[in-house]
């Protein structure tokens, strides 16, 4: 066996072996067939490679088909976001099409089955129909019109199409079996009244076909040669079979080629929403700004976030095509974007938070242009100038009056590296009134030659650009969020997952355009936000430089089934350690409790108001959760928070709870 042949995936082995039997290459044909009533989202992404892959790999035609058979939930605007996305990929498409123009086709092959007694309607209630349909252990039981007579049958179907029944009336459904062991084939509904108006037949149609009758029927009239699909979809094969024999008695001479149905693992993502209706009703509600809010797994919200089309072209390879469902972790994606980037991103520097540093032996009024390299993966991407003063901005985190061997950044004593610049010696800082550090005052040496260990990004202060940074984190704190079924997944939305910074950046910036992307040095990779404008630049996080949620996660690709590992709280952010120590805090004995307490009172000094006010609006049958804020809150008035409405609100309401440790709490404060 060659080593190509070791390398195909199970469809491609399908497909060499139909070519061994006989199929000209010619006849093969693909199909991508989204429903247009949400966004494509990276879930679809998997569906897409393969299609278009394999359209790629063999050089065969790939069909764009709209499945539009529900005009109640499906919208312009969904289509030409799905174009637009594809697009974006890097795909192109045979054929624009839509199963909408296929209707009269498919009203024709309807009344065709139930000429020939395959097809009748049924006017019975949806309650009564599903019923009627028995269990999967238990056999159905015919419907009591099933035996109508053709002529009935027809007239009914001709007036439900005519619109002269109210929705919910009628059925058209198949008749096949109603004790065939797959559900599926138990006489299921091929048509449905609806008075609703579609996108593009208008109110020519007040009946529209369901997806199971459309969808294979769609499939064999643009003679798709291997219809793809994800697993869910595997049950359905017995009936998509059987309805593709019906139409081929009644059109084999114009539609000669029959499709193959073969199914694959769908993408599932952790810390991801895949369903459609959720990401909506995120949209809905509020929870992120839109579609394409940079926290969705939407294709629209990963470009808008900065990712490439390349990262998840690579990303969908990686994954590979299986035949069993399982979770792929996220952190594949955030290293399929990072590599990409790593090699493309110009770096720029940038200060996020910045502190103040004077180098005091460095003339007043003196700047300097300095050479900065544009990217050392990529030579060919040059050089650019950077503006060097007396006076300069470093991230605070980066100073610390005394630290130990390894800091490896700037102290008093010590000694670091600016980027492209000098090195600087920290000799005194100056303090504001509450302790805080204004001003770190250095010397500075000319002898870059000297070998110490830190290196900084900093920024001139006479030179910097005023900028928002959006900082994304996981719009989840949970890994499936809505895999439990006594839970809904909005409980598990990350309050933290987005902090607006006024951040510092380097002239060369002033220029730069929506989408542009950059590694901001020591920092991660960002890129320019729609909202950005010339004189109001505003920068999305993408991702850092490495996973900050490394080491609370399992190493595997498939979670299912898998222990949860241990984590240690230092190896998770703090609010996060105090939200989980809340969820069990009344169900703990009391000793239990005084010791969480005092865990959460140690954890309050590395928590920030910004990270603790969204808790504030905690559901009131969550009485630990708003405990563990309230100890949180009363630490950070102690250490000099000044108080506020939203604080007052928070613990007025408090006051009045049921729960006596709540309230005790609140009247500590």
């Amino acid at each position: 066996m060659s080593e190509e042949t070791k390398s195909l995936n199970f469809i491609e082995h399908i497909i060499e072996e139909d070519l061994k039997n006989g199929m000209p290459k010619n006849h093969l044909r693909f199909r991508f067939p989204p429903e247009p009533n949400g966004y494509l989202h990276i879930g679809h992404t998997k569906a897409i490679g393969i299609s278009f892959g394999l359209g790629e790999k063999y050089n065969a035609p790939v069909n764009l088909r709209f499945d539009d058979t529900n005009p109640t939930k499906e919208e312009q605007e969904y289509v030409d976001a799905i174009k637009r996305d594809i697009a974006w990929l890097g795909y192109k498409w045979e054929n624009e099409l839509y199963s909408s123009d296929y209707f009269q086709q498919l009203y024709d092959w309807a009344v065709q089955m139930i000429k020939d007694g395959k097809a009748y309607v049924d006017s019975q209630s949806s309650e009564a129909i599903a019923e009627q349909k028995g269990t999967p252990t238990q056999v159905g039981t015919n419907s009591p019109y099933r035996n109508r007579s053709v002529e009935e049958n027809l007239d009914l179907f001709e007036r439900m199409k005519n619109g002269e029944f109210p929705s919910g009336t009628h059925v058209l459904r198949a008749k096949i079996d109603m004790e065939d062991p797959n559900m599926l084939m138990r006489d299921p509904i091929m048509y449905r009244i609806m008075h609703a108006h579609h996108h593009r037949t208008g109110n020519d149609w007040c009946i529209y076909p369901m997806y199971d009758w459309t969808h294979g029927e769609s499939d064999y009239i643009e003679q798709i040669s291997h219809s793809l699909c994800s697993l869910e979809f595997k049950p359905h094969r017995k009936l998509y079979d059987w309805f593709k024999e019906q139409v081929y008695n009644y059109s084999a001479r114009e539609y000669p080629l029959i499709p193959k149905q073969r199914e694959f693992a769908r993408l599932n993502l952790s810390y991801t929403i895949m369903s459609k209706r959720k990401l909506l009703k995120l949209v809905e509600e509020g929870v992120v700004s839109g579609w394409d809010d940079p926290r969705m797994p939407t294709i629209s919200g990963l470009r808008r976030r900065g990712y490439t089309p390349n990262s998840i072209r690579n990303f969908i390879e990686k994954v590979g095509v299986a035949k069993r469902e399982n979770v792929i972790d996220v952190s594949l994606l955030e290293f399929c974007i990072r590599e990409d980037l790593n090699k493309t991103a110009p770096r720029v520097m940038a200060v996020l938070d910045p502190v103040k540093v004077v180098i005091k032996n460095y003339p007043e009024g003196k700047e300097e242009w300095l050479d900065a390299e544009n990217n050392p993966e990529d030579k060919s991407a040059g050089k650019r100038q950077v503006p060097f003063s007396r006076e300069i901005y470093i991230e605070k985190e980066d100073f610390k009056e005394e630290a130990g061997n390894k800091f490896f950044r700037l102290k008093l004593g010590g000694e670091v590296r600016l980027k492209n610049a000098y090195i600087i010696k920290a000799e005194n800082v100056i303090k504001n009134a509450k302790g805080d550090i204004t001003e770190i005052h250095c010397t500075y040496s000319e002898d870059t030659s000297k070998k110490v260990k830190g290196t900084l990004h900093w920024v001139s202060i006479n030179h910097a650009i005023k900028a928002e940074v959006r900082e994304y984190d996981r719009l989840f704190m949970d890994e499936s969020p809505d895999s439990h079924p006594d839970k809904d997944f909005m409980e598990f939305i990350n309050p933290n997952s987005l902090k607006t910074i006024n951040a510092l950046v380097e002239p060369s910036l002033a220029v730069v355009k929506v989408g542009e992307r950059f590694q901001f040095q020591r920092l991660g990779y960002f890129n320019v936000d729609n909202d950005s404008k010339p004189n109001a630049l505003v920068f999305n996080k993408t991702v850092g430089l490495r996973d900050s949620w490394a080491k609370q996660k399992p190493k595997q690709n498939s979670i299912q089934n898998q222990p949860k590992p241990q984590q240690s709280q230092q190896q998770r952010k703090a609010i996060n350690v105090i939200q989980q120590l809340g969820k069990k805090y009344t169900n703990l004995p009391q000793e239990k409790q005084l010791k969480a307490k005092a865990e959460i009172q140690t954890l309050a000094k590395d928590v920030a108001y910004e990270e603790l006010k969204p808790l504030f609006g905690t559901a009131v049958k969550k009485a630990g959760t708003r405990i563990a804020t309230m100890i949180v809150l009363k630490e950070m008035l102690k250490n000099g928070l000044e108080k506020n409405d939203a604080i007052t609100e928070f613990v007025e309401k408090a006051l009045e709870d049921k729960n006596e440790l709540l309230v005790a709490e609140a009247k500590a404060i």
